[in-house]
C-alpha cells in the first residue's frame, strides 16, 4: 500500500499532543480587532483543543504527525 499524502492545510493548522488530542488556534482573531474587548481577544489568544468528533477526522489529514 502507498504511503498516505499529508493534508497541508491541515498539517499548519493543528497539532497532535503526546495523548493523541488534536491541538488548535482559535477563530475570529484576525481582523475587525477593535470591536472585541481586550479580556476577549486575550482569551482568544490560547490554544484549544478539537471536539473529540473532528479531532477523528482530522486525523484521517494528518497521518504522520
Amino acid at each position: 500500500m502507498p504511503k498516505l499524502k499529508t493534508h497541508r492545510a491541515a498539517a499548519k493548522r493543528f497539532s497532535l499532543t503526546k495523548n493523541g488530542k488534536v491541538k488548535r488556534g482559535s477563530a475570529f482573531r484576525s481582523h475587525i480587532l477593535t470591536k472585541k474587548t481586550t479580556k476577549r481577544k486575550r482569551g482568544l489568544r490560547k490554544m484549544a483543543y478539537a471536539s473529540p468528533a473532528n479531532a477523528k477526522v482530522i486525523k484521517k489529514l494528518i497521518p504522520y504527525k
